[in-house]
């Protein structure tokens, strides 16, 4: 393990979350499976997704609580926006709250998908990556 980070809605008090914690977790390698995942299966995890053509992406699930665990390489440009968000959010209550106000409205609606959902953020969270960046 490199690098172990607290992300997403769970992380940042007073923002709208869903019962699930986003850990992010940065390993040398995430192809070389067998260097972490029997590891996290022995303490409960299930590896569920393999995205080669995201960021060589993997993502174990945890049950007690539940965890979204999200293992990238290192130097990964997604780790740099998720934290770069959670920051900001945490130090920004006026864009927190425009953020609460944006996923409220999103999560109100009927997805086919959770990750349309996800993907239907993107513009606010585009906004408000490049005020933090300013």
């Amino acid at each position: 393990m490199l690098q172990l980070d607290h992300v997403g809605s769970t992380s940042v008090r007073g923002l709208p979350a869903k019962p699930l914690i986003d850990i992010n977790l940065v390993v040398a390698d995430t192809t070389d499976e067998e260097a972490y995942v029997p590891q996290l299966e022995a303490i409960g995890y299930e590896l569920r997704v393999r995205e080669p053509d995201w960021y060589e992406h993997r993502l174990l699930r945890g049950f007690d609580p539940p965890v979204n665990l999200h293992v990238f390489n290192p130097g990964c440009e997604e780790l740099d926006k998720m934290v770069t968000l959670r920051d900001w959010l945490r130090t920004h209550p006026d864009d927190r709250d425009l953020y609460a106000r944006a996923k409220r409205e999103l999560a109100a609606r009927e997805w086919k998908y959770v990750q349309n959902y996800a993907d239907a953020k993107s513009d606010v969270i585009h906004e408000l990556l490049a005020r933090a960046r300013a």
